[in-house]
């Protein structure tokens, strides 16, 4: 190969791909928030497919040979028909595919859909809502003539699944949205083929906690609270303030942003290295620092009031990561 050759492929720039599914589009605007560094990867990559920024059609990704796109950084979680279709194609289209933001690797708060199924949702949103004026009871269909033709929409599922129970996945980059700084890693390590073994998550081998910034001693707490209700804020462990927070049983990565806005960790980075459950992991924890006193003796309606403490177990415990757990979804009969 000529010296000429051999510098014309080192300069050809990366072709990249960004694909937005069930999510609230936070990962798109993550990409913009790298500001000026932005200007370095546009040095090193072409964007061949954005729909929320360039004009391009699905017609133009099927036109495209195998492999095509270098990177593909698909976020959402797969809700629809047409999400798991485009999936399927990028997977095709892509040498790289990476599960960008927490709805793609766990499913993220769109997999909460999960405790209902498709029928329950649409009665929700459509029928029964003080908020929906529906006399004439429609609900969405797949397909509706009308007198211009036929309409089409996607068939919106019963389940919601992570990206990689729908295709394989190369790499995880979890955050709700991933930080500035993680996705500059994630876009160096590609460029500088500098990628670990595929199926990690490109992240540090850490929890929140040791990001946290706040005082540690024993954990030892008798009832637990919301933020709102601390008589006084202080300058320590949320967890020893009674606080449910998911630090413990989450991958850092973030620098602990919300805990420095005084907030508890809520877990979008998804369960700390090597462990199976998040949500059941928090579970294990919490339940060995609630100290209560004669707590061998309690009845079950104790218990029970002391369960009842905790509003939105789901909601708390799996707010990112239910369709990734290990009981991914209610079962309906």
């Amino acid at each position: 190969m000529s010296k000429e050759k051999k510098k014309s492929e080192l300069k050809k720039k990366l072709q990249l791909a960004f694909y937005w599914a069930a999510s609230c589009g936070g990962c798109e605007i993550a990409v913009l928030d790298i500001d000026e560094k932005i200007l370095d990867v546009i040095n090193i990559a072409d964007i061949l497919f954005w729909p929320v920024a360039i004009d391009i059609k699905y017609k133009d990704v099927e036109a495209m040979e195998d492999n095509h796109i270098d990177v593909c950084f698909f976020n959402g979680a797969i809700r629809t028909e047409e999400q798991e279709h485009i999936a399927k194609l990028l997977r095709k289209k892509s040498k790289i595919l990476v599960s960008f933001g927490a709805c793609a690797v766990h499913g993220g708060i769109p997999g909460l859909g999960n405790v209902a199924n498709k029928q329950q949702i649409f009665d929700v949103a459509y029928l029964n809502n003080p908020s929906t004026d529906n006399p004439k009871k429609i609900i969405p269909k797949t397909s509706v003539n009308v007198k211009e033709g036929k309409l089409t929409l996607p068939d919106f599922y019963d389940t919601v699944k992570t990206l990689d129970q729908t295709v394989d996945v190369d790499y995880y980059l979890p955050g709700c949205p991933p930080t500035p700084d993680q996705i500059m890693t994630a876009v160096g390590a590609i460029a500088e083929n500098k990628l670990p073994p595929k199926g990690s998550i490109i992240g540090p081998m850490k929890s929140v906690c040791d990001e946290c910034r706040f005082e540690k001693t024993e954990k030892k707490i008798k009832e637990i609270k919301r933020v709102y209700e601390l008589d006084k804020f202080e300058e320590k462990c949320l967890l020893e303030q009674g606080i449910i927070c998911l630090g413990p049983a989450t991958r850092g990565g973030c620098d602990a942003r919300c805990l420095d806005a005084n907030m508890p960790c809520t877990g979008c980075g998804g369960p700390t290295p090597n462990s199976l459950d998040q949500g059941a992991k928090m579970m294990s924890g919490l339940a060995s620092i609630l100290g209560i006193e004669g707590e061998e003796k309690m009845s079950e309606e104790e218990i029970q009031e002391l369960i009842d403490q905790v509003v939105d177990p789901i909601g708390t415990f799996y707010k990112y990561t239910l369709p990734s757990s290990i009981i991914n979804r209610r079962i309906i009969k």
